[in-house]
């Protein structure tokens, strides 16, 4: 992590009248400072091999048949056939050619704390089905962000995921992003913790309440320490911070320029809202600030390649254009957007663009699932569906984006495809499993099309986190029992 000129800041601060005493430079605070790491040549050794195919999402897109990977400690030390590679190591696993191995997925948006309130409005769009969850959420307190997060993680886990983001902008009462920081560091998953924030109140003409809105000074000082204490820019990092104002009717235009001002002092902190997620975003976009998406974005300072929107249903060409030609990145959330009935966004239209698609899950009250498996099955059907076109994604575009793009939108480049020098980062399943009889034409796409919903095998930073379809560092039968407790506490005080 690289402090930059923080003074300057803080004079643009002073102009906009909000955080000139938050983000003047404070030298008491210990920095962590983040070089870049290579490839580790010491550890432990793994050989995963005889993998039916090995996709490894590659530049050339290769897919090996009677593949193999060799790990060395946290880093992939070389993928090929099984033939190609060692044939010993400290741990092996043999696949007995009947495993899909692919990149761990990469879910870009997400909600953790949403686990304790599914379907509470099951047939609400989005603006009513905020109204009514804010005065709900207003009373989690600090173990119930943690229990949250450590079972959204598990779920994520168990269908492939290795790499989660998480806006996390309601803290009522002792909450505190370091509550899911925890949990996700127990269970042993790479994430992107994205400090969220609420400033506008129905008072002030915003959507939630007064009571879970924060002060932006505190917003501002809050983010400053999280990056501070937790951010990692170094390569194979485990915890990397990014700053998420919630939204255009949650949040002033001043806190955004302020959170993009701080992110911008420290290589690799991204930032991250919601965005065009439907037509009442629009609406309330016109009229409170007479501009579309892409150009309002580009007023608030949060239109380049250090940003990822969520959603982005509404977006119409020239916003796809302004997108596309800064780097932005957008993280499609199709079972949230159908469930909402928010639309379908122009997913399509952004890949041929250029735009960097990533997937989310988005929260598990409009979901209501964390699922990345099937939520790329749903992209491919929700984009054919969209365009009346079987080209308007493939199999192998649903897991791409789901990989490849959900790196790209996190700034990573040691995650998303399967090489040497990568985060040994990756996932199997099992052919032999009843979703995949009759597949054997074409088990990649089986992937995407066949209705699996768990993996068999997740592998983050070289270590096993799911061991035939069972996670190994939390007792997900217990965790489910305490977070349920959690959430009808949680109901009943509501």
């Amino acid at each position: 992590m690289k402090r930059r000129d923080v003074i300057k800041t803080a004079g643009i601060a002073v102009s906009s009248g909000i955080a000139a005493s938050v983000l003047s430079p404070r030298l008491d605070l210990a920095v962590r400072k983040a070089s870049a790491q290579e490839p580790s040549t010491g550890g432990n050794t793994l050989l995963v091999k005889n993998i039916h195919t090995l996709v490894t999402m590659d530049e050339q897109r290769r897919e090996i048949r009677k593949g193999a990977i060799f790990v060395r400690g946290n880093v992939i030390d070389a993928v090929g056939t099984t033939a190609e590679l060692p044939e010993t190591a400290d741990e092996v696993l043999d696949l007995k050619n009947r495993y899909i191995v692919m990149p761990g997925m990469v879910n870009t948006h997400h909600h953790f704390y949403q686990v304790l309130t599914r379907v509470v409005k099951p047939d609400g769009t989005l603006f009513p089905w905020l109204k009514t969850l804010y005065p709900i959420w207003a009373n989690m307190r600090s173990n119930d962000i943690y229990l949250s997060a450590k079972l959204a993680a598990a779920e994520l886990l168990l269908s492939g995921c290795t790499t989660s983001s998480d806006h996390l902008y309601i803290l009522p009462n002792d909450s505190r992003i370091d509550d899911e920081i925890r949990a996700l560091q127990e269970i042993g998953m790479r994430f992107t913790a994205v400090r969220g924030s609420m400033s506008i109140g129905e008072s002030k003409g915003g959507l939630p309440p007064d009571s879970v809105v924060e002060d932006e000074p505190e917003i501002l000082k809050d983010s400053q320490r999280l990056i501070e204490q937790y951010h990692d820019n170094s390569r194979h990092s485990m915890l990397r911070m990014a700053l998420g104002p919630c939204s255009p009717f949650t949040i002033s235009t001043d806190l955004m320029r302020e959170s993009a001002n701080l992110a911008r002092n420290y290589d690799g902190v991204r930032l991250h809202t919601h965005l065009a997620e439907n037509q009442d975003d629009i609406k309330y976009m016109n009229k409170n600030y007479k501009m579309r998406p892409g150009p309002w974005t580009e007023s608030v300072g949060w239109l380049g390649d250090d940003v990822w929107h969520a959603h982005c249903v509404q977006l119409d060409d020239k916003d796809i254009g302004m997108f596309a030609k800064a780097g932005v990145g957008v993280a499609h959330c199709p079972c949230s957007n159908m469930r909402l009935a928010s639309g379908a966004a122009p997913i399509r239209a952004m890949l041929d663009a250029g735009v960097n698609v990533a997937l989310g899950v988005d929260g598990s009250a409009s979901n209501d699932t964390s699922n990345l498996i099937q939520e790329a099955r749903q992209a491919l059907l929700l984009a054919r569906v969209r365009e009346v076109d079987v080209a308007g994604m493939t199999a192998r575009e649903a897991l791409e984006i789901a990989t490849l793009g959900g790196a790209k939108v996190l700034g990573r480049d040691d995650i998303g495809y399967l090489a040497k020098g990568m985060s040994a980062d990756f996932i199997a399943f099992d052919t032999e499993r009843k979703p995949f009889v009759g597949t054997h034409a074409d088990p990649v796409a089986a992937l995407v099309l066949c209705q699996t919903d768990y993996v068999d095998y997740n592998f983050v930073n070289g270590r096993k986190i799911v061991d035939q379809g069972r996670l190994t560092t939390v007792d997900y039968d217990v965790l489910a029992q305490e977070t349920r407790k959690a959430a009808i506490r949680l109901s009943e005080n509501s």
